[in-house]
């Protein structure tokens, strides 16, 4: 008899699985239908002996020194700042938009007072700031919006930015200044052995059992357990019951180049030509020393595993029915970014199994517990 089943053995699932078998001492099986635990932020060493993230770039990055220290149980750190330039009418500039991004486009030299008043002259009145053109074009205008965000939008959503919600645009900032760094961050670090062997550590707990490739519904029946916790896509908790809720996915096409170096930073854009949004070289990251490089492209689709949930009044409202259906669950907890439907950085989803963790430890008794309504945890 299992304490707890996890569903997911990514960030969610696995901070809490931790948590539950470390602090309170009960017994944990989490499964994950891949064959591998860390969820997207899986890396792996490939052929060429290079470590790569098979989901593409994930970058550690965090205000929370409490996020920090409670990860820094499980791994050693490597400093790293990531640095993005986009392509733009030829050019490799910095992104988010910088006093250099400016003067580099333009042919400019402009300094911090001045770049100022550029986006004013240029930025477009709107009455109300509901979606994601609206964020831009009211800052900085109509030209830098179409040169950096609605291409790139368009690729990355299968929208234009007129019909997203204003938090997609709203979370790449603009500078004034010469800070080219993608992130401002306290705590900007890459595990220095990589994910993988990070949640290997995190899940060594004797009182932690993982099952791989292995479906919960196909073992939810046949494993006894007192406890869920959901980490996978809410509307596939629930058969669809109310529909799909609308999620864009991604296509990686990763190659090894007989070169040391392929690119000045770690991502460069793409927003005016190429399929793919970005390409990312993974040296950068890791800071591994070796003969070869490997980049990877993303492309992304509308069809393949959930990765980013479709920002719509019209979804969160879809949403919102699995949530009320969530919140009458006995004994289930749904946490993470599928169960949320909501797009969180790393640290946020490690924030959000923290405080499920003290809700379930100041709720649930320890011994012999009797049934508890769940609900979902709100994210710090």
């Amino acid at each position: 008899m299992f304490d707890w089943l996890i569903v997911g053995a990514g960030f969610a699932g696995s901070v809490l699985a931790e948590r539950l078998a470390t602090i309170r001492g009960e017994r944990v099986l989490v499964v994950d239908r891949r064959p591998h635990i860390a969820g997207n932020a899986y890396d792996r060493h490939n052929d060429a002996g290079l470590l790569i993230h098979q989901y593409g770039p994930h970058i550690f990055h965090t205000n929370s020194e409490m996020i920090f220290e409670h990860l820094s149980q499980f791994t050693e750190w490597r400093p790293y700042e990531h640095r993005v330039l986009a392509e733009v009418d030829g050019k490799r500039v910095p992104m988010p938009i910088n006093l250099d991004t400016v003067n580099q486009l333009y042919g400019l030299s402009l300094t911090s007072e001045e770049l100022e008043g550029f986006f004013a002259e240029r930025a477009e009145k709107v009455a109300e700031i509901r979606t994601s053109e609206d964020v831009v074009v009211s800052a900085i205008g109509r030209d830098l919006y179409e040169k950096f965000f609605q291409g790139y939008t368009r690729k990355q959503w299968g929208l234009d930015p007129s019909e997203l919600d204003k938090s997609v645009t709203s979370r790449v900032p603009t500078r004034t200044n010469r800070d080219d760094r993608y992130f401002t961050d306290s705590f900007q670090y890459m595990p220095l052995h990589g994910y993988t062997r990070m949640f290997e550590k995190m899940l060594s707990h004797p009182n932690i059992k993982v099952m791989l490739q292995t479906d919960y519904r196909e073992i939810r029946d046949l494993i006894p357990h007192k406890r869920l916790i959901f980490t996978g896509p809410i509307d596939e908790f629930y058969g669809h019951r109310f529909g799909k809720l609308p999620y864009r996915s991604l296509r990686f096409e990763h190659e090894t180049l007989d070169m040391p170096r392929y690119q000045s930073v770690g991502t460069v854009n793409y927003p005016q030509t190429h399929a793919f949004t970005r390409i990312s070289e993974y040296k950068h990251m890791t800071g591994q020393v070796h003969p070869k490089t490997s980049i990877t492209r993303e492309y992304p689709t509308a069809e393949g595993d959930p990765y980013y949930p479709v920002p719509r009044a019209e979804n969160q409202a879809l949403y919102k029915r699995y949530e009320a259906l969530a919140l009458a669950e006995q004994d289930t907890w749904f946490v993470g970014r599928l169960a949320s439907y909501r797009y969180y950085n790393m640290d946020q989803v490690v924030g959000q199994a923290l405080a499920t963790f003290r809700k379930i430890d100041e709720t649930v008794p320890r011994q012999g517990a009797a049934p508890v309504k769940a609900m979902a945890a709100a994210a710090i």
